[in-house]
């Protein structure tokens, strides 16, 4: 058997498709750790995840709510992702010489991962949590494309192996895209085994317990809808979430929407039969009885409804949003209204078009038997497993202890970091 540190950062939607393969490891009788934040990694990776305590934030923050496009961008690498590397730099290290894993799994965001395990002599695979790195989106854009890619060289000249060349986000040995091209459209070969496994989906925790399920009972001529903005989304979209209840309102007896609100944006909504507000859903179990998903574009979000065959109505904000959101009208299974203008009229024509049109559910179903073709979390296991039987030993970096440590030994470590 084989053991697999996961580096993660501090983002639901980055973490949740390697909780399920991590999940899938340990049932095949692998050996599974985490490097990232302890609070995050406990919530959404099941019973007891083994989790190498790294220095970082506990989430995305400091983003102004109105930033976009080059900004939002800029931001996110400059502000969050780069520091977020150089921050969990000396964790990810400290748990690659305790844990003693063949292979490295490092999100494609989070290159702490992968820098570290370059250095060490470590084999790692990228896990691709969104499928944008994959298009050709900064191709108009040289200049900002030249700027990423020297952030990424200085950050490798700190805290990997400054002789390598490669891009970072992309293993030499195996990138992991939980997508396919029925989705993404023309995608480009970067230099890597590239395996597009489809979604990976993870049980979502103790809100599928306490989420009233007679609510969703179906009603004779009665769509539900999903409204959601994701969780790194909650300081920007309270005129959005209103709108679009306005929308489902002005439709009564035709559509009703489940309406994910973690940040509390819109207040005391008045109950009704036709919205109802959480702070908290089991999404994933949500999606098994929609008819349609409004959302902010977010990858996992669309993967998860295409999963269930659901067409959407998408308003991308910021990072890779617009990227996935141009794959979802490419791909027929939805329409794109403007997350900064769109407004009660445009959002509810859009509901009304992908939820009576036969062509938006038939292109949507035809993803969906993509995505489950591709194996998901179960083909996911597979190729590490593969990467892991063939990786060369000799490449482990030195460690502090001749022999490998026990779980138990290892437990008592990553706790006392906590």
């Amino acid at each position: 058997m084989s053991r697999f540190l996961f580096v993660v950062p501090p983002l639901t939607g980055h973490i949740n498709p390697a909780a399920a393969v991590a999940a899938e490891l340990t049932a095949r009788g692998h050996e599974v750790a985490w490097a990232g934040r302890p609070g995050i990694v406990e919530r959404l990776a099941g019973e007891r995840p083994w989790v190498y305590e790294c220095a970082g934030p506990d989430h995305l923050a400091g983003r102004p709510p109105q930033l976009r496009g080059l900004a939002a961008l800029k931001f996110l690498w400059a502000d969050f992702l780069g520091p977020l590397a150089e921050a969990m730099a000396p964790g990810v290290e400290a748990a690659i010489r305790a844990f003693r894993p063949d292979v490295v799994v490092a999100d494609q965001q989070t290159v702490a991962g992968a820098l570290v395990a370059e250095r060490l002599g470590v084999p790692f695979a990228t896990s691709s949590t969104t499928s944008a790195e994959l298009t050709e989106s900064m191709a108009a854009m040289p200049g900002v494309r030249g700027w990423l890619t020297g952030l990424l060289r200085e950050l490798r000249e700190r805290i990997g192996d400054p002789a390598a060349t490669y891009d970072p986000r992309f293993s030499p040995a195996l990138t992991l895209a939980f997508t396919t091209p029925e989705l993404t459209g023309p995608y480009t070969a970067p230099e890597t085994d590239l395996c597009f496994v489809g979604p990976a989906l993870a049980a979502r925790g103790s809100a599928r317990e306490g989420f009233p399920w007679q609510w969703l009972d179906p009603a004779p001529g009665t769509a539900s809808v999903l409204v959601t903005l994701g969780t790194a989304n909650t300081d920007a979209g309270g005129r959005f979430l209103a709108e679009s209840v306005a929308a489902i309102r002005a439709r009564a007896g035709r559509l009703r929407a489940v309406v994910c609100d973690p940040g509390g944006l819109l207040g005391a909504v008045p109950p009704g039969p036709d919205v109802l507000v959480r702070a908290e859903l089991p999404q994933v179990a949500v999606l098994e009885r929609m008819a349609a998903v409004v959302c902010h574009a977010g990858h996992n979000t669309v993967t998860e409804a295409l999963w269930h065959g659901v067409p959407l109505v998408v308003a991308p904000i910021r990072d890779d949003q617009p990227v996935v959101a141009a794959q979802v009208v490419g791909a027929g299974v939805g329409l794109r209204v403007k997350f900064a203008r769109a407004g009660r009229e445009q959002i509810g024509a859009a509901l009304d078009a992908v939820v009576t049109e036969p062509g938006y559910r038939d292109a949507a179903r035809h993803v969906r038997d993509a995505f489950r073709a591709a194996g998901g979390a179960s083909a996911a296991a597979t190729h590490l497993e593969n990467l892991a039987a063939t990786a060369p030993v000799a490449g482990h970096p030195p460690m502090e202890s001749p022999h490998r440590p026990d779980r138990a030994s290892t437990e008592r470590d990553a706790h006392a970091r906590q």
